[in-house]
């Protein structure tokens, strides 16, 4: 990306200022402001009187390259205008600049049926890059949908939009081509103020044809054109976003969730379990809340999302926000009645293909070979280490901190910890399958996301937890160790949140899981414990589902690259492929070792075509 112009021989009145990451970002008056992310071959200009309200500013500063300013400050912006186009033309040998104005507003009368006209207004000619320009921009505006309501577009003569010597200089400059664009308002309130969800959707939605329209204009088979037209958008993070995200996981980090819902002592309540005949549910402790929950919610929606002028930052940050509000209420009714509903509000209910497919396995007369030699917690936990040594020949900045806990049950990764219960004992030839999905996986996205330039990629975006099991037990199977009994162990925790959803008592599952699934007494208990846990958690449903989507994204050859550049959902994938467009996150780091053997490739070859959650309950 090349540095912009110093610009030292700005005309009077403009001296502009350099970011850190060289871009230019200068006030312009009390109100306005220039803003060029990079060099780039367009400009957005808006000129408003009214700045708090007006939905084209908003728009505009959406933008990576635009000029805004209210009509006090002609003069100043005048002289930005002319600064800066005229150092882009220099530069990229052309420059479209897009005037954005509000509509005037149409109400119509009180108690009428009829809505707001959804229409935007398009002025450009129809020659030449412009002209392809304006066809581009028609064309995705007709693409808008809100409400259920298609945008309408009116193509009209070019209007100036600007006083008379805004006009005059922008057609002096040479390489300068101009299209204005009017922006419906049908987010505005009789009655004053704006929907807010309709002002949302509408900003950013014409953002994004202004990107489209922008990469047309470039085209003009002569000129380089990005593969995609979203990796014209900011290439660099505001303070505002780096301050936003540093906020958010304060909050995050203020409490550890899964250490705060997990009881502390499991093998004891299970002692009591048996003693007691199995005909008591367990009474179990847990460690005291490091947060109150109430004043974490304040902390967490004083954070001002609106300065990050990147509408997907804005939302990735707002879905993390809302699923942190969640886990804290979650927190708050911790034991509870109210526990189980928040619970499946933010994991949801187990659906019934899901379900079938846990009965599947359950169903299945597959047996695995005898349990051979075991290892314990300390044995464990060297080998984690080891793992960890050869990630560090990667590179050296992969250093988790390993620890033996008699609080904890299993293997549970939180953050850079490796926690390994002081009980655990495990097959040897299951060793390799679990520091595979527990270092590999979920150590490996942790640190892989420390490198991003947010925090909240290595915490996890909204929703990853999923995909990150998925993908977990996909490493198991990759490695070779999915056993069977792992599988029927993922299948029982489905067939327990299934039937805790349905109403069913902690008895009731344990009987289900025991004398209807054939789990041992004391394996039934502790599927029942995870997932009765603080009153009843959804959670463990998610491992099984993870799977299920990881080995289909497998199998239609897809690529998992975005999935180790960080904590991510399924859903995140386009977000992160605009984002790498854009240079905003890298290339994963560390690339899991698993992945590294002839016999995996083959496993994978061997899957595309199957099905594949089938083709594991079958015989894997």
């Amino acid at each position: 990306m090349s540095a912009l112009p110093d610009l030292k021989e700005a005309p009077p009145g403009f001296k502009p200022e350099y970011a850190s990451t060289g871009a230019l970002r200068q006030a312009v008056g009390e109100s306005g402001r220039v803003h060029l992310d990079r060099w780039l071959p367009f400009l957005i200009l808006h000129r408003t009187d009214d700045p708090e309200t007006s939905l084209a500013r908003r728009i505009a500063v959406d933008s990576p390259a635009y000029l805004l300013w209210s009509p006090g400050d002609d003069a100043v912006a005048l002289s930005a205008l002319e600064a800066v186009a005229s150092a882009a033309v220099e530069r990229e040998g052309r420059l479209l600049v897009v005037t954005l104005a509000d509509q005037p507003v149409e109400f119509h009368r009180e108690g009428s049926q009829e809505l707001p006209p959804f229409v935007a207004q398009v002025g450009a000619g129809d020659e030449g890059d412009v002209g392809r320009a304006a066809a581009a921009l028609e064309e995705d505006l007709r693409d808008i949908e809100i409400d259920l309501r298609d945008c309408k577009v009116e193509r009209v003569p070019f209007e100036a939009l600007l006083p008379g010597p805004f006009n005059k200089l922008l057609n002096r400059i040479e390489g300068v081509e101009r299209m204005s664009l009017r922006v419906p308002q049908i987010h505005r309130r009789k009655e004053g103020g704006e929907y807010p969800a309709i002002a949302h959707d509408i900003s950013v939605g014409i953002g994004d044809s202004l990107l489209r329209a922008a990469c047309a204009f470039m085209d003009d088979g002569k000129t380089e054109v990005p593969k995609h037209y979203r990796s014209l958008g900011r290439s660099a993070y505001l303070a505002a976003a780096l301050k936003a995200d540093k906020k958010l996981d304060r909050v995050a980090r203020s409490f550890d969730f899964l250490l705060s819902i997990s009881p502390i002592d499991t093998a004891k309540a299970y002692a009591r379990f048996a003693a007691g005949h199995e005909q008591q549910p367990p009474h179990f402790h847990y460690r005291p809340l490091t947060v109150d929950p109430d004043l974490a919610k304040r902390e967490l929606y004083a954070i001002d999302f609106r300065a990050l002028e990147d509408p997907l930052l804005e939302r990735l940050l707002g879905e993390k926000r809302h699923e942190l509000d969640a886990q804290l209420t979650m927190l708050a009714t911790r034991n509870t009645p109210a526990f189980r509903p928040a619970s499946m509000f933010l994991y949801g209910m187990v659906d019934d293909p899901l379900l079938a497919d846990a009965k599947a396995i359950l169903g299945s007369s597959a047996k695995d070979p005898p349990r051979g030699p075991t290892v314990n917690a300390p044995e464990i936990a060297e080998a984690a280490g080891e793992l960890a040594a050869r990630y560090r020949e990667q590179h050296p900045d992969f250093t988790p901190d390993v620890q033996v806990r008699e609080d904890v049950a299993g293997l549970l990764v939180s953050g850079r910890k490796l926690l390994i219960g002081a009980d655990t004992v495990m097959p040897r030839r299951r060793l390799d399958a679990l520091l595979a999905h527990e270092v590999g996986v979920h150590l490996l996205t942790y640190f892989n996301g420390k490198t991003q330039g947010l925090t909240i990629f290595r915490s996890g975006l909204a929703g990853y937890e999923g995909v990150q099991e998925g993908l977990g037990v996909f490493a198991e199977w990759a490695s070779g160790g999915l056993t069977r009994t792992r599988l029927r162990l993922l299948a029982g925790r489905v067939v327990a949140v299934d039937a805790m959803q349905r109403g069913a008592t902690f008895i009731d599952t344990h009987r289900l899981l025991h004398r209807d699934h054939g789990f041992s007494s004391q394996g039934a208990f502790g599927i029942a414990a995870r997932v009765f846990r603080s009153g009843g958690l959804a959670k463990d449903a998610i491992y099984l589902q993870g799977f299920k989507a990881v080995m289909e994204i497998v199998e239609r050859g897809a690529s998992l690259a975005p999935f180790w550049l960080g904590k991510i959902a399924v859903a995140h994938v386009p977000a992160i492929e605009e984002l790498l467009q854009r240079g905003l996150v890298q290339a994963p780091r560390f690339i899991p070792l698993f992945l590294d053997n002839d016999a995996v490739e083959e496993r994978v070859a061997a899957l595309r075509g199957a099905k594949g959650l089938a083709a594991i309950t079958t015989g894997a």
